[in-house]
């Protein structure tokens, strides 16, 4: 893996490099045409462990790795009204493996589940005219990997305050998915078609336990049946300079779901021993809000401070705290040490490993929405030289970040991210 990672982050520096010294010089005489403006890499690994998986019912391994990977492209022009235009480009290629996933065939060594690939491209436009201080754009996206797949799209709006000094932003944004109904290997007797019967097979209890062609026979995932689940998000924000030291924002959101929001392949073990699929409801609303304040002390250190309160109607409220403080060693180095805490409660249809019974309409045993604390903790290093990384200008920054995240219920994880920005 780590020669891998070398192999490909010496690919993206010769290509982007390559790419930004034409497309910069060739077209910046020439503001009505599509400039470039910047490039950006980012490359993690991301592995965790722990003993909670939904897959086997809240018991068992959680052991899994990820290798990710996104490119990113911006672009601008002007046009004959001094509006500006910017493009921005985005594709990402998560791949990964699953111990617990590889266990919805209880009796496969290695399985179709136990490694996949996620592609997930997108595209973002804004137009914003200067004078007036608006800003308006549109973008879609969309995202696949094996059981799931995810269509997006989004409008957004954003207007700047007289002086210039507060911003009041809108972003409506719509996701179309369908679930693959992947379904574990000893729940296979009957065959659900759609999504009706899914829905009216669970409101019985019977955990939508539709019977399809087994996950580890081979081929396609198209050969499974798939049921929509849609999201509405619309977020606002209002961001404003109170001084020269000091900006804050303010964020909320308002999020709304419907369709099938279990996972096919989550199993839930009850009292009596008996199996079955994991079973939610099928709309679920949520609402965080958040602060964000960033503090200049000095020239040379920046105090970036975050909070955010969420709720829902399952019955989950959670607090998020986080401070991160960038520190300038010399003009192109800084050091930025992180930590954040969280804390969640459980929703109301959440139980362990065989404590739910049959006279339960909804039941869950993912520990993702169990009651928790969280640590996240790390620093990240960022290298800016004014002749550019190796002496390329194009080159301009590479940011190094490392975290360890924790819970208080066994699962620990870490992750490493290389950021490479080219202008």
């Amino acid at each position: 893996m780590k020669k891998i990672s070398l192999t490909l982050i010496g690919l993206y520096v010769g290509l982007f490099a390559g790419f930004a010294q034409s497309k910069s010089d060739s077209s910046k005489y020439n503001n009505t045409d599509l400039t470039f403006e910047e490039a950006n890499i980012v490359s993690s690994y991301y592995t965790q462990n722990g003993n909670n998986s939904a897959v086997t019912g809240g018991i068992g391994t959680e052991k899994l790795t990820d290798f990710s990977n996104t490119f990113d492209l911006k672009f601008y022009r002007y046009d004959s009204r001094f509006r500006k235009h910017n493009w921005n480009f985005e594709l990402g290629i998560d791949h990964f493996t699953s111990a617990s996933a590889d266990m919805v065939d209880l009796k496969a060594n290695s399985s179709a589940s136990h490694a996949d690939t996620r592609i997930y491209p997108s595209v973002n436009w804004t137009v914003e005219n200067e004078q007036k201080g608006t800003t308006v754009g549109a973008g879609a996206s969309y995202s696949h990997e094996f059981d799931y797949t995810s269509f997006s799209g989004n409008l957004n709006f954003a207007l700047k305050t007289k002086n210039r000094s507060g911003e009041f932003s809108a972003k409506l944004q719509t996701f179309l998915d369908k679930v693959n109904q992947v379904i574990p290997t000893e729940l296979l007797p009957v065959v659900v078609v759609n999504y009706t019967s899914v829905v009216s097979s669970a409101s019985r209890g019977s955990g939508g336990g539709g019977s399809f062609t087994s996950f580890f026979s081979g081929g396609s995932s198209s050969k499974y049946p798939s049921v929509p689940r849609n999201t509405t998000d619309l977020a606002l924000s209002y961001s404003q300079i109170v001084n020269k030291r000091l900006q804050i924002m303010v964020m909320g959101d308002l999020v709304a779901q419907s369709g099938y929001l279990s996972l096919p392949f989550h199993r839930v073990y009850f009292k009596d021993s008996t199996v079955h699929q994991e079973v939610l409801p099928d709309s679920r609303l949520k609402i965080p809000i958040a602060l964000r304040a960033n503090y200049f002390v000095g020239d040379k250190i920046i105090l970036r401070g975050y909070y955010r309160f969420y709720t829902d109607d399952w019955g989950l409220t959670a607090h998020t705290a986080s401070l991160e403080t960038p520190v300038k060693i010399t003009s192109f180095f800084s050091i930025s040490p992180f930590f954040r805490y969280y804390v969640q409660s459980a929703i109301q249809y959440f139980g362990a490993y065989r404590t739910h019974t049959a006279a339960e309409k909804y039941y869950t045993s993912n520990f993702d929405y169990s009651a928790f604390t969280s640590k996240f903790f790390g620093a990240g290093i960022r290298l800016t030289p004014p002749n550019g990384i190796l002496g390329n200008q194009k080159f301009e920054m590479i940011e190094i970040r490392y975290g360890h995240y924790s819970k208080n219920i066994g699962m620990q994880s870490d992750v490493i991210s290389v950021n490479l920005k080219f202008k």
